[in-house]
């Protein structure tokens, strides 16, 4: 009986990939779908690879086709699906197995997860896989969370399977239990981020400046040679220079403008106000696929709600909107490592922020060449912490911020919306204030709920002179 290195559950695309991956870099890997025509498929076109991979009618044979310590990989929707995985693996396995989740599981279930595995002494990797299908097949970036010592066991094939930048492999432990599943949360709320800001200035490239798709990928095209070199704006300019084969219209003015999500950048977004956390950008981007859902409601709405006071000798130039795009990213990923930072110090993992920074520069969807900047950001000592207070990044935010005002400026002047670059913009000027509004909120609320407030002038906590018997 053939031996496997690893087990993995679930063929579907990221599953497959993974497994020809495994594979590919050497190792025996026993397969098994609960759709046996889904490996078969597997296996019949896998070429060369196919006499690497152990096919599996049950999940029983799957654990007697490994070698022990067991490691097997779970490649299945979230939630439910997982959870009856790890029952049906519980009364197989043997302690020193380990079960690896490398789906986009919520980091909450992680935790609970971990510590339900731990206490029959086997062992729970939480493992965001970021790259899509074509990540898992060539190299994907991966965020780990578990057991230090038990993601030494199977670190070998995470590192040989994972994208490689300059040899160095797009894999590491970040923490216990659910870290590594978090990390890949706001990973994702990160990408919501950037491609709606993307599509922002598509939007007024299209709409504002009255440009075709195809010339609106030049532009995508110049940018991904600067400072905006990555692999979102890259996709871009090579989306929107596609046409469609049948019609020979360009392809992106054929699809419907609704836009689906999975919940992670939501998840980002729950997970920040939990922890007290202001995560507007990503916010203005999930709000933003939710009104898209509502297209029957926009198409009623464009004829009605026609606006007033529309500029339409207000223009867009490219060195503005490149520079709106710098500063969008900057602030997304300064938000994102925010978000990160309160998790870590929440649940006591201790996160590596500029290695975080490393394993995302190869693999996954939001790989940029900001992110070497970053990472080296994060080896200084930031003030306060603080990614935007970087010599670096108050450097690139000086030089490009006015061109992001002058874009969220003139969408405003034209009627175009621009949620996330807008709330971009709010949340560097609201940063910036060393005097906000906020003393009139706390005035207020001590007005109608006696909160009391801080005064400037006398330690402590008072309230004001207000006759309560107005509220």
């Amino acid at each position: 009986m053939t031996q496997a290195n690893m087990g993995l559950i679930g063929t579907g695309t990221m599953g497959s990939a993974l497994a020809l991956n495994i594979a590919e870099n050497g190792y025996d890997v026993a397969v098994w779908n609960l759709e046996l025509s889904a490996v078969d498929a597997l296996i019949a076109s896998a070429g060369d690879l196919a006499q690497r991979l152990v096919r599996c009618d049950k999940i029983v044979n799957l654990v007697h086709n490994l070698a022990a310590p067991r490691a097997i990989i779970l490649l299945v929707p979230a939630g439910k699906a997982v959870d009856r995985c790890i029952d049906e693996l519980l009364p197989l396995l043997t302690p020193g197995d380990t079960i690896i989740d490398g789906g986009n599981s919520d980091f909450r279930d992680t935790i609970k997860r971990t510590k339900r595995l731990e206490e029959v002494g086997l062992a729970y990797l939480g493992i965001g896989v970021s790259g899509g299908a074509e990540g898992a097949r060539r190299g994907p970036s991966m965020m780990a969370g578990g057991t230090s010592a038990n993601y030494a066991a199977v670190e070998p094939i995470l590192a040989a399977i994972a994208a490689k930048y300059n040899g160095d492999p797009c894999v590491a432990h970040l923490g216990p239990d659910g870290a590594g599943h978090f990390v890949k949360t706001v990973h994702n709320g990160i990408e919501y981020a950037d491609m709606q800001m993307i599509a922002e200035v598509y939007g007024l490239l299209r709409d504002g400046e009255g440009l075709s798709a195809g010339e609106g990928a030049s532009f995508f095209d110049r940018w991904n040679h600067g400072v905006l070199e990555s692999y979102l704006i890259g996709v871009t300019a090579e989306v929107l220079a596609t046409k469609d084969p049948q019609t020979g219209a360009e392809i992106v003015d054929l699809i419907i403008d609704k836009a689906g999500q999975k919940g992670t950048g939501r998840w980002t977004v729950i997970e920040a106000i939990r922890m007290g956390q202001s995560a507007s950008i990503i916010e203005a981007a999930v709000g933003a696929r939710v009104l898209s859902s509502e297209k029957t409601t926009r198409e009623i709405a464009a004829p009605l709600l026609v606006p007033a006071g529309i500029d339409t000798m207000v223009t867009f130039s490219e060195q503005d909107l490149e520079s709106a795009l710098i500063v969008g990213r900057v602030l997304a990923y300064a938000q994102g490592f925010r978000i990160l930072n309160a998790a870590s110090e929440e649940f006591n993992w201790e996160l590596d922020f500029a290695r975080i920074a490393e394993i995302w520069r190869a693999g996954c969807i939001i790989r940029s060449a900001m992110l070497d900047d970053i990472a080296d950001a994060f080896r200084t000592d930031l003030p306060n912490g603080r990614l935007v207070l970087s010599e670096h990044f108050i450097e690139v935010l000086s030089q490009n911020v006015a061109g992001l005002r002058r874009v969220v400026a003139a969408a405003a002047l034209r009627g175009l919306p621009v949620p996330a670059l807008a709330a971009a913009l709010s949340w560097f000027d609201t940063l910036r204030q060393a005097r906000g509004t906020t003393d009139l909120i706390q005035a207020q609320r001590d007005f109608f709920g006696a909160h009391s407030f801080q005064r400037v002038d006398v330690a402590g906590y008072h309230h004001g002179p207000w006759d309560v018997d107005k509220t």
